[in-house]
């Protein structure tokens, strides 16, 4: 699952370092980035207005994406209707790829035409990687909540949700807190997304636990120990999760995040999505461009698209929080369905910070296996 691959202490893929001694091999395609000026255009407006970067993208015809499922958040729908829309192929490579995947492409692949136009990340690998993106400020940007956006416009948050709790009512009963999952009820049959010293839905599932039992997603104690009471008791299952393993039975109860719970609502009606109350851990991915974008005009389109009432409630569909939800509430473009079907939310919601974040990753880093194994 891609929630696996997006993770949290991703392994640096090697790129090899080149030296220039002297006259360097030309690469093997001149990109558009070269020659045209969407290159270093930092809104539409730089390139006159929405009409011109469309049709400068269309002119160069084609957009590379990268780590981007169709099963996630509605990506395929999204990827098929700005095609659609515009008459431009869509490139998506490593569709179950990492952040730091998209990074070393980026890397690896420039100055060619089949280089990553556009990414997609998580927070940590885009906070590492500020320095590739390109300025661009979307039409929609004031729109932008001002902590979800670099303020320049290097970046900006784009989908999100929160940590939930998935599970099959069938098989189950109902939890109504984090710490029902140590009933005897529960033997045997609650699963983790992955290794949360490596994956980013296991890592939020930690921190959620913590919130839950008295801690916060810096001193995350807690969270580990309530994991360590779990195994004890018999309770945790070490399988990865999967739509098959939950179509099965395997993994009848899931830490994930609510927008992919709630994807599988849709293939199982029994299986039914809860986030905590008092504990309801928020995470939003970033939208980027790559400076070296071989066509940058497609991929300030692509930025427009995604952050359109037609993009963000595109992602609604799919279970995910677009970033512009409460302006669009307040503008009534929302999709009213899709919004009211979200699974329910009561309490503050956290979002962590960075160095919350790092803190968090140094004891759990330390501390996991001696709970865990």
């Amino acid at each position: 699952m891609r929630t696996l691959a997006r993770s949290t202490a991703a392994t640096l893929a090697a790129v090899t370092i080149i030296a220039l001694t002297g006259a360097c091999a030309p690469p093997e395609k001149e990109t558009e980035a070269s020659t045209s000026g969407a290159a270093t255009a930092t809104s539409a407006g730089a390139l006159g207005g929405m009409d011109a970067l469309i049709a400068e993208a269309k002119k160069e015809g084609r957009l590379n994406v990268i780590a981007l499922p169709p099963n996630w958040a509605n990506y395929g729908e999204i990827i098929k209707a700005f095609g659609a829309k515009y008459g431009i192929e869509v490139d998506s490579a490593q569709p179950d790829g990492s952040s730091q995947d998209e990074i070393n492409a980026a890397n690896q692949l420039r100055g060619q035409d089949t280089a990553p136009d556009v990414f997609d990340l998580g927070a940590s690998v885009a906070a590492a990687n500020v320095a590739m993106f390109a300025p661009y400020k979307v039409e929609k940007f004031d729109e932008i909540p001002a902590g979800l956006k670099d303020p320049g416009g290097a970046w900006a948050n784009d989908y999100g949700g929160y940590m939930s709790i998935g599970y099959d009512s069938a098989k189950v009963p109902a939890p109504a807190t984090v710490a029902d999952l140590l009933k005897p009820a529960y033997k045997g049959k609650v699963a983790l997304n992955g290794d949360p010293t490596q994956a980013g839905a296991a890592f939020g599932g930690v921190q959620m636990a913590s919130l839950a039992n008295g801690g916060t997603v810096e001193d995350i104690k807690n969270g580990v120990d309530f994991f360590g009471s779990l195994k004890k008791a018999g309770n945790f299952l070490p399988v990865d999760p999967s739509p098959a393993t939950i179509e099965s039975g395997q993994t009848p109860v899931v830490f994930d995040w609510d927008y992919l719970n709630a994807a599988q609502s849709k293939k199982m009606p029994s299986w039914k999505v809860f986030v905590p109350a008092g504990a309801v851990l928020g995470s939003y991915y970033v939208q980027a461009i790559n400076k070296d974008a071989p066509h940058p005009a497609a991929a300030r389109l692509w930025q427009e698209f995604l952050y359109s009432d037609e993009g963000q409630n595109l992602w609604l569909k799919g279970g995910a929080r677009p970033v512009r939800a409460d302006a669009m509430q307040k503008a009534g473009t929302i999709d009213a369905t899709a919004f009211a079907a979200l699974p329910k939310v009561e309490g503050d919601v956290v979002i962590p910070t960075e160095a919350q974040n790092t803190k968090a990753k140094e004891y759990l880093t330390a501390n996991w296996t001696k709970a865990v194994g």
